[in-house]
């Protein structure tokens, strides 16, 4: 019997590692796949020197700070190369396809990405001031900030192209904001692009491998409202298409771990962010949805060990611009990359999986969610994001929240 190991690569976060870990505990140490038995370890990570051809214990490790912890980052890249451990996510793909590149993929696949413009540098870098300079005299093109914003029309939203966590998004309703935010972009490199307001509905898919859960949100509320509880805002062929988009975007760029945010307005669905290297999973802003991804997380892991899935460096972008260049609908290429999609992400193997490893899966998140261990995880967190006077409020709401997933979901 093999033994496969799951690593937690953490930052400062402990809410959902400790549900994950609850969660496990609870299953058994052994799991029996397609004739083979292997046994489950994990823990979390620790972070240290390393030499470029050492041995790691760990088989899959699920990331939450590469992308912006440079030495975890880089030895997840060497433990894919050198040790052959499956990552989620792919450090490779997420380091170089930025937002920015993101969006060009998509566009070229035929989603209806809002027009997007990107605009020079308000400054050069500072370590290359006269380089910088003589390459602007000699080759920069002059151009007319106002009229590319005219062009594609107010309001619009400026945000850097390799941005996160709405770092440095600025809406711009007129020429003043246009100027002002320009003016303290500085040296990032910045994206226009159109707005879309008075839409219909604001969704948030968040996907585990080829569990994709479709939710509404509301960016302008705090973080512990934005996600709101649901369940019929979306026609069926809408749901359908916010799956198919989300686990299209996340198989093209072999993320298996990612969040897609898209509008909906006059029956047009648009993905507008989509590349987001450690997508929320915190429960005071999943609440209700909490449950789900804590099993959808711990479902797509565990397969990744048991069945040895290989780690999908590369990308292998001709298939899906061979649809995209066909004369097929819109709605026939959304079907053909979906095929591609769960073939990739082995859609009827882990279906298999789940049904004949994990068929209580349900039933033991259920009774975790209602222990004492959860309910300390609930407090924990309450006492570690809000101030004193907020927290008997806040377990309150929190403890509220789960308990309607609770009875909403019987076993």
């Amino acid at each position: 019997m093999a033994t496969k190991k799951i690593g937690l690569l953490l930052g400062d976060e402990n809410d959902w590692p400790s549900a994950y870990e609850g969660l496990m505990r609870r299953l058994p140490d052994d799991f029996t796949f397609r004739g083979k038995t292997h046994r489950v370890e994990m823990d979390r990570v620790r972070i240290h020197p390393f030499r470029l051809d050492s041995p790691t214990r760990y088989n899959v490790v699920i990331d939450r700070i590469g992308y912006w912890h440079f030495n975890p980052r880089e030895w997840m890249k060497k433990a894919a190369f050198v040790n052959g451990t499956y990552m989620l996510n792919n450090p490779f793909t997420f380091q170089s396809m930025e937002k920015h590149t993101a969006y060009a993929a998509m566009l070229r696949l035929g989603l209806k990405v809002p027009e997007t413009w990107m605009i020079p540098q308000k400054q050069g870098p500072t370590d290359k001031v006269e380089k910088y300079q003589t390459t602007a005299k000699r080759y920069h093109d002059l151009f007319n900030l106002k009229q590319i914003a005219d062009e594609i029309g107010y309001p619009l939203y400026m945000k850097p192209f390799d941005g996160g966590g709405w770092r440095g998004v600025s809406r711009i309703g007129n020429e003043a904001d246009l100027i002002k935010a320009y003016d303290e972009s500085g040296q990032m490199l910045m994206h226009l692009q159109a707005g879309i307001e008075d839409f219909d509905v604001f969704t948030r898919s968040l996907g585990f491998g080829p569990q994709i859960m479709t939710m509404k949100y509301d960016p302008g509320q705090p973080q512990h409202l934005r996600y709101v509880i649901d369940h019929a805002f979306l026609s069926a062929e809408k749901g359908r298409e916010a799956r198919i988009i989300t686990k299209t975007i996340n198989a093209f760029f072999r993320w298996d771990f990612n969040s897609c945010e898209a509008i909906l307005k006059n029956d047009i669905l648009s993905p507008i962010d989509f590349a987001n290297a450690t997508p929320d999973v915190a429960i005071t802003s999943l609440h209700y949805y909490f449950p789900w991804a804590m099993k959808a997380l711990v479902a797509w892991s565990l397969f990744c060990a048991v069945s040895e899935r290989k780690m999908h460096i590369t990308m292998d972008v001709d298939p899906w611009f061979e649809i995209a260049d066909s004369d097929r609908s819109y709605w026939e290429k959304l079907e053909a990359y979906e095929k591609l999609a769960d073939a990739h992400l082995q859609k009827d193997e882990f279906e298999e999986f789940k049904t004949t490893v994990l068929g209580d899966l349900d039933e033991i998140m259920w009774h975790f969610a209602q222990s004492d261990e959860f309910d300390h995880i609930i407090i924990e967190t309450v006492q570690t994001l809000f101030p004193p006077h907020e927290h008997d409020h806040f377990i309150n709401h929190y403890r509220g929240l789960l308990g309607h997933w609770v009875h909403s979901n019987p076993v």
